[in-house]
């Protein structure tokens, strides 16, 4: 079996410390390779892969100022779908673009769909829906027009989150800092529960940081330590109280989440989006409906299993499951195709 990986650009795969949709890529790509799949990945030339890898773009244009992103996006996109008769399949994990490019080529387009921007952008999901195959990250994220040929959780390799049996002193934002992740909303949790609260992560709205979050900012109570990469990430959550996602949209799935819970860490999360099919309230966190359910969370989470936690995450997001899964809607396709 011959996959192409089509990756996004805005970061290298594996990202440094942010890129949801690069950690997916890598997450993918290394796991097909481990189960014995010829994998060719495009994305950023700086990308670190077992794959072979093909790329256009020295760096993502988040990390190059002099990127113009429409053009290399569009070459990008090009490279994948000119070398496409190398392939059995292509696995998009790009977003609505290359659907456009679908048609023109004989092979098929399986198209990962990590969520909707706005509902401006369906039209092209929608024209080339039963024509290429797409996959849901959760039940919540399926849009009624639609067709798909399943519904995929996202795994994580839960080896590099090891359990922390006792609950840490603080609590955690771990995110990018943007009204929709509720950063503010953490911040009024953990004053009303009285727990030092640090926040982690990269500033996607300067404006928001600025105005909602730097006056709190006072190095005991609320902690700001920047973006946290890979080799942090699972001491900053697993030393953690409990994880606070008080997201303000609805969600398609949520990595620190099921990392968090990869810890033993329990999460305390606003029941939207995919909240519910991630969390098991009372068992590996709470979900809750307003700032002050939260704070009265705070306490109850504090006495749940961490182990149980750790366990039940393991054995529904390892990344294990979600290859064998790709693999099998890989080969639903090619029996059909």
């Amino acid at each position: 079996m011959r996959i192409a990986v089509l990756a996004p650009t805005a970061w290298r795969v594996p990202p440094r410390h942010y890129g949801p949709w690069e950690q997916f890529a890598s997450l993918l790509t290394e796991g097909l390779v481990a189960h014995g799949v010829d994998v060719t990945l495009f994305a950023t030339a700086d990308s670190r892969s077992a794959a072979t890898l093909v790329s256009v773009m020295a760096h993502g244009y988040e990390e190059d100022p002099d990127v113009d992103v429409k053009v290399w996006e569009h070459l990008h996109i090009s490279e994948v779908f000119e070398r496409a008769g190398q392939f059995d399949l292509i696995h998009n994990s790009f977003d609505f673009v290359p659907l456009t490019y679908s048609a023109l080529v004989d092979t098929p387009v399986l198209t990962t769909i990590h969520g909707f921007s706005n509902e401006s952008i369906l039209p092209v999901y929608q024209k080339y829906n039963g024509r290429t195959h797409y996959v849901a990250i959760s039940e919540a994220d399926r849009h009624r027009s639609l067709d798909y040929l399943a519904t995929i959780h996202h795994g994580i390799d839960t080896e590099r989150f090891a359990l922390h049996p006792d609950a840490g002193e603080y609590l955690l934002f771990f995110g990018r800092i943007h009204p929709d992740k509720g950063t503010a909303a953490a911040i009024s949790v953990a004053r009303t529960a009285g727990i030092p609260l640090i926040i982690a992560g990269f500033i996607q709205d300067q404006a928001y940081f600025d105005a909602e979050v730097a006056p709190h900012l006072d190095g005991n109570m609320v902690r700001y330590v920047g973006p946290v990469g890979p080799r942090e990430r699972a001491e900053v959550l697993g030393k953690a109280h409990a994880l606070l996602h008080l997201i303000n949209f609805d969600e398609p799935f949520g990595y620190s989440v099921v990392e968090s819970m990869a810890c033993g860490t329990p999460v305390i999360a606003f029941e939207r989006g995919s909240m519910s099919e991630l969390i098991r309230d009372g068992v590996n966190g709470a979900l809750v409906h307003d700032v002050d359910e939260a704070a009265v969370a705070v306490e109850t989470v504090g006495r749940l299993d961490r182990e149980a936690i750790r366990s039940d995450a393991v054995s529904r997001f390892g990344v294990d499951r979600m290859i064998e899964q790709y693999l099998a809607a890989y080969r639903q396709i090619l029996r059909g195709s």
